[in-house]
């Protein structure tokens, strides 16, 4: 009699434990993270390029939103105070991909 009762207990073991020995067996899930100085490198330039193009999108939008053309002020103009806003729009995307990146 106590074997007739052992048994359904033992395969329902079985069968919960089951999901967790495959998950031991499964391969460990890929990492964006670099495993060497190479892979590195190119997370480093990737990010780098993806950076400078978000930021001069960036100036292009603010300087769309405001009035007159910012560029040619401090182009043709050699407007100082063009500059430091320009400087300081691009500073700002600059912080906010930085933190978007690091995540």
């Amino acid at each position: 009699m106590k074997t007739h009762l052992l048994r359904p207990s033992a395969s329902a073991a079985f069968l919960l434990a089951a999901p967790t020995l495959l998950a031991a067996d499964a391969a460990a899930p890929v990492s964006w993270h670099a495993q060497s100085l190479a892979g590195a490198v190119v997370n480093m330039v990737i990010f780098a390029v993806i950076g400078i193009v978000i930021a001069l999108v960036g100036y292009k939008v603010f300087d769309q939103c405001t009035p007159g053309d910012l560029t040619k002020e401090i182009v043709e103009n050699k407007n100082v105070a063009a500059a430091i806003i320009g400087a300081a729009v691009i500073l700002g995307v600059c912080i906010i991909v930085a933190a978007a990146m690091v995540g």
